[in-house]
């Protein structure tokens, strides 16, 4: 704070508490003209109402002198008084930085239970999952949703569904989190035109059941064969290697309808996972995958 603003603050607080003081001393001493009857003479209500003289409460009086002490007091031992830091040395920024101190410490010590443990065992501590979820919502849910079941609009995965692009395994959900991942599906809208992602869509929709002209899965099935084949495999159930997904176990990043199915083929899809090393760590990131994991046995043992 500068000198003039601090000198401001101070003339502003020294003028308003000595006016506050002025009227509350004058106001005990002041004596007002009173009727016989002790009243001041001023009536309402064609004289139902008449304005009478009392003393103050000795209670409120000595409860508001408390109050101007107290205020004082503040002012010496507290900041607030322009510039003034106050004897006690204290500052809302330092009590931050203590206890922010402090809660890490705790944190540290809570975390070093879950440092290098497998994240199976942790996924069956609660007091590990309990800080998970907390992490988890902080940092992960904008995308895959409060309750880990992704979204379709965004292309985020379902956590807990028991299927993963890279792998079931409670590793690879760990490796995903602290190195994040890349995912690219290319455009074939160029290669295979408008007829032709129609007829590639109706063919990859119909390997997990659903209807489609006859002709046209028999067309798809011939360009899938040419162009897909590579990552998704000849039996189209994917590459977790390469984060190829399954395309015949009806789980689908963006919606299983025809339109976003032929969208898909057509323009194309670019997905990406931030790594989360830098910002969480490895033991944080250890308790996000244990409530995933843990999350997901529950959701997949529920459903079974």
């Amino acid at each position: 704070m500068s000198t003039f603003w601090s000198a401001w603050v101070m003339v502003l607080a020294t003028l308003n508490l000595g006016i506050a003081l002025f009227l509350f001393v004058w106001g005990q001493r002041i004596d007002v003209p009173t009727q016989p009857d002790g009243t001041t003479g001023h009536v309402w209500a064609h004289g139902v109402l008449r304005e009478g003289v009392r003393r103050l409460p000795t209670l409120w009086v000595v409860f508001s002198a408390g109050l101007f002490v107290w205020g004082l007091l503040f002012l010496v031992l507290f900041p607030g008084f322009g510039g003034f830091p106050g004897l006690l040395g204290w500052t809302s920024t330092g009590k931050l930085e203590r206890e922010t101190a402090a809660n890490a410490v705790r944190l540290d010590a809570t975390l070093a239970r879950i440092r290098g443990v497998p994240v199976e065992t942790l996924a069956r501590d609660a007091g590990v999952t309990s800080i998970g979820a907390v992490l988890y919502e902080e940092n992960c849910a904008a995308c895959h949703g409060r309750n880990g079941r992704g979204n379709q609009l965004l292309g985020s995965p379902n956590l807990v569904d028991g299927n993963s692009l890279y792998g079931n395994d409670a590793g690879a959900l760990l490796t995903s989190i602290l190195d994040g991942r890349r995912g690219a599906m290319p455009g074939l809208g160029g290669v295979l035109g408008h007829e032709g992602a129609n007829e590639a869509a109706a063919y990859v929709l119909s390997l997990n059941g659903y209807q489609a002209p006859a002709d046209w899965i028999a067309a798809g099935k011939v360009r899938f064969d040419a162009l897909c084949v590579a990552c998704h495999g000849v039996d189209g159930q994917g590459n977790q290697a390469l984060g190829a997904p399954d395309l015949t176990d009806d789980v689908w990043l963006y919606g299983r309808d025809f339109n976003r199915m032929t969208q898909t083929i057509r323009d194309g899809r670019n997905a990406y996972m931030p790594a989360w090393r830098e910002r969480l760590g490895e033991d944080r990131a250890r308790a996000i995958a244990a409530w995933v994991y843990a999350a997901g046995q529950r959701e997949t043992g529920a459903a079974n």
